[in-house]
């Protein structure tokens, strides 16, 4: 099978678009025909290195956490899936998804929404499902609370609009000029241009503020959050992991950062509210498999608007 295979950690070009051997499934694995994928933050944080204390040095890796296709072989212990199916999910870390097949474990994945394209539905998985856990989960997101997004127009931030909406809450979206009608049209209740207006001196004050790029601190966000509001991020620095610790054992305002942690029961609960029509997904451009470097090298740029999604086979 075609593959897009890195030999060492560094710059885009270190992915090489090559033939491999066609991966094999275990009991509880899914052999899935990969029609796309999609790149997020932590594919090129692993291509570069950043991440080699925890996933090593043995090489070649498959690098794309992120997949939507069709099942084409299912381990002997497979029970929620048959050949045939459109599902969309996420592999095993540290990925597998930039090739044309596959190993996906059947606890990672669910039936593709029905109203997405294979582009589209690869582009949710990490992205969504951090935007929903970090809300629901992390910040106990209720019905009629103030929810600011850091980082609106983003991946992360894209979905986490929508989803807080859905849940109920009044939305305030951040972005920069260009991106204000996009995260308007994401049903963001208001929206603040941070290049003229900083956020954290605000006269509002929020019980969750969700900070999608990490450009913040609980310190540098207290007096916009409520006195019992919390601060999350995905991209945890030595402060916000000190000030996650401090507060944990506080009363009072909360600092959290977490990690996705991909799962069936919330890519199903993702697929209801994208087929309700209560989640739409935006992408900003769609690269070829063989493309992928170019793919890397834009969203390494921090200026993508939604999710860059990899087109892999027909």
């Amino acid at each position: 099978m075609k593959a897009v295979v890195i030999r060492r950690y560094g710059v885009a070009e270190v992915l090489q678009y090559e033939d491999v051997e066609q991966p094999k499934i275990q009991p509880t694995q899914l052999l899935v025909k990969v029609r796309a994928s999609s790149v997020n933050p932590i594919d090129w944080k692993i291509r570069q290195g950043m991440l080699s204390l925890i996933i090593g040095s043995k090489f070649p890796k498959i690098l794309g956490f992120d997949v939507a296709g069709e099942v084409v072989e299912v381990g002997s212990g497979v029970t929620r899936f048959k050949p045939g199916d459109a599902v969309y999910g996420s592999t095993s870390f540290p990925g597998g998804g930039y090739a044309e097949f596959a190993v996906v474990p059947e606890n990672l994945v669910a039936l593709k929404p029905t109203n997405l394209s294979y582009e589209e539905a690869a582009s949710v998985p990490l992205a969504a499902l951090t935007a929903l856990q970090g809300l629901r989960d992390q910040g106990n997101i209720q019905t009629g609370q103030t929810v600011l997004i850091n980082g609106a127009a983003g991946g992360v931030g894209s979905f986490a609009v929508q989803i807080a909406k859905a849940l109920g809450a009044v939305v305030t979206g951040v972005s920069s000029t260009k991106n204000l009608d996009l995260v308007k049209s994401l049903l963001a209740d208001r929206v603040i241009d941070y290049t003229q207006q900083d956020f954290a001196q605000d006269t509002v004050q929020y019980d969750i503020i969700f900070d999608s790029v990490g450009k913040r601190s609980l310190s540098q966000t207290k007096r916009v959050l409520k006195p019992n509001g919390i601060y999350i991020t995905t991209q945890p620095s030595p402060e916000t992991i000190v000030q996650s610790v401090l507060t944990a054992f506080l009363p009072g305002q909360k600092s959290k950062f977490f990690f996705e942690k991909p799962n069936t029961p919330d890519l199903v609960y993702l697929k209801e509210l994208i087929e309700a029509g209560k989640i739409r997904v935006v992408i900003d451009r769609t690269y070829p498999l063989q493309e992928l470097a170019a793919a890397h090298s834009y969203s390494e740029t921090g200026r993508a608007v939604g999710k860059i999604a990899i087109a892999v086979s027909n």
